[in-house]
């Protein structure tokens, strides 16, 4: 059976509409997609849904809040789970719970 799974990453200046794409492989169709904030991917990881993911990954840019935030928007419709740093060497070891909110 094909899993249909999606990564979800947080950056500034990124605009979901473009910064997208879907990598499809005879077991897996990972969907992914950048978003600008936490709203953002809420709003997202609803739509992956309703296109049938079932599986939804987070980029270490969330921190607890926003890992939290996008479990709660699916209703237990996909399983959420983080790669994690709570402090991100990328973003001067800031959570993305302090810059995406």
């Amino acid at each position: 059976m094909k899993v249909n799974a999606a990564f979800i990453f947080v950056a500034p200046e990124v605009d979901y509409k473009i910064h997208r794409t879907v990598i499809d492989t005879p077991a897996v169709s990972l969907t992914v997609v950048g978003v600008k904030n936490y709203d953002e991917a809420e709003m997202i990881a609803q739509e992956l849904v309703e296109q049938g993911v079932k599986a939804i990954e987070l980029c270490a840019g969330f921190g607890n809040e926003g890992i939290a935030r996008v479990s709660k928007a699916v209703k237990g419709k996909a399983s959420v789970g983080a790669v994690k740093f709570d402090h991100h060497p990328g973003f001067d070891f800031k959570s993305g719970d302090e810059l995406f909110q």
